[in-house]
């Protein structure tokens, strides 16, 4: 289990396959990068979130920011979730688990007594050098995309 990362932190570098090819940190640097975590492709609140991340994606990118959405689903359901909601991030596929394990987004879930491990929904923004200037831990969807663009230095 990584420790915890905090703004100020270097990111950690990663690779993953992506619905736009192969994506790593280093493809992001001179822009900002929303790296946010989410538990799995088309339940209710991953749909919402990526959505609401897509409804401000021009205006992110105005400001100079790029936005990763990363889960354990395959690569294809990636693919055919962006497809059925027409999303404009990029989704990347941890099939492996390395990266969530790397963030510390890899965490112990209770759900109606039961005990699992799964995506702690958590969000990074992440400086043109590479270096996490903010964390969302315990991410709520509702206006968290709105939350996470003001953060975005001007």
């Amino acid at each position: 289990m990584a420790d915890t990362l905090e703004a100020g932190d270097k990111a950690p570098d990663f690779s993953m396959p992506s619905t736009s090819g192969p994506v790593k940190l280093r493809d992001f640097k001179g822009n900002y990068l929303v790296l946010y975590f989410y538990p799995k492709d088309n339940t209710p609140g991953c749909t919402n979130e990526a959505k609401d991340f897509t409804a401000l994606a021009d205006a992110f990118e105005a400001k100079g920011a790029k936005i990763v959405g990363v889960s354990r689903d395959s690569l294809k359901k990636h693919e055919n979730f962006a497809a059925k909601h027409e999303l404009k991030v990029i989704l990347a596929s941890d099939e492996t688990g390395a990266v969530t394990e790397t963030y510390g987004t890899w965490v112990e879930k209770k759900l109606y007594g039961r005990t699992y491990m799964g995506i702690a929904r958590e969000t990074f923004l992440i400086d043109p050098k590479g270096t996490i200037i903010k964390v969302w831990k315990k991410v709520r969807v509702k206006g968290h995309a709105e939350d996470v663009f003001d953060s975005i230095p001007e």
